[in-house]
This record gives C-alpha cells, structure tokens and sequence, in this order.
C-alpha cells in the first residue's frame, strides 16, 4: 500500500563558485507538521551561527511565514525555504511523496536458494 508524504531535502550552493548546489541532507516526513517541523528545527539550531541578516530570515520564515508553509503542504503544494549567509545560500525543499513500503527480512524466511550463497573475504 502507498504511504502519502513528504520528501523533505536540503541543499547549500556556494555563490561565489561555479558549482551545482550539493545534497547536504534529505528526511522523509510523513505528514505537514512532521515536514515543517524538520526545517524548523534545522534552523533553530544554525541560527546562532548564521550571520545577522541570515539570522533575521530564519526567524522570519519561523515567526511569520512557517504557517503559510504548513498551509501549502496541507494542499499538497511544494515548499522551499532559504537562507544566504555569506556565499552559502541553504535551501530546503520539501515536496508532496508517495512512499511505497519495503519488504523486511525480519520474520521472513529466505528462498531456498538464498542459502546457496556463501561470503567470500575479497582480501
């Protein structure tokens, strides 16, 4: 069965370099305020590093524009969130997922020929 969701991702882009933006981290949340949430946390916690005006936009998106966000994950849409401090710019993206469930090894029993396979050291 199909799980609904959010595929939460952050990214960092260095503006002074040519570089594409890299994957610093991704979370699956598995409902709006799970999702929200998690950016939410995130910035809380680098706020005291970032420089003033970084931090001034932190807490704006946490103080006044977080419940647009949770509106706008609530009807499904896409959110991102961002920060420039110096450089770096750091942007969440959080976008409506459907995740399907993965089979388990535990309480399962293998296939008969799974016990056919033996472990070789490489070295």
């Amino acid at each position: 069965m199909l799980k609904r969701g959010f595929w939460c991702e952050c990214w960092t882009e260095d503006l002074a370099e040519q570089q594409r933006p890299a994957l610093l981290a991704s979370f699956d949340a598995y409902s709006a305020p799970q999702a929200d949430r998690w950016v939410s946390v995130a910035l809380r916690t680098i706020s005291p590093a970032l420089d003033a005006d970084a931090s001034d936009e932190a807490w704006e998106w946490l103080y006044e524009d977080r419940i647009e966000t949770r509106r706008a994950l609530l009807r499904a849409e896409p959110c991102t969130v961002s920060v420039t401090h110096a450089n770096t710019r750091i942007t969440w993206t959080i976008r409506p997922a459907l995740f399907l469930p993965l089979a388990h090894r535990q309480g399962a029993e293998l296939l008969a020929c799974a016990n056919g396979f033996k472990y070789r050291s490489t070295e």
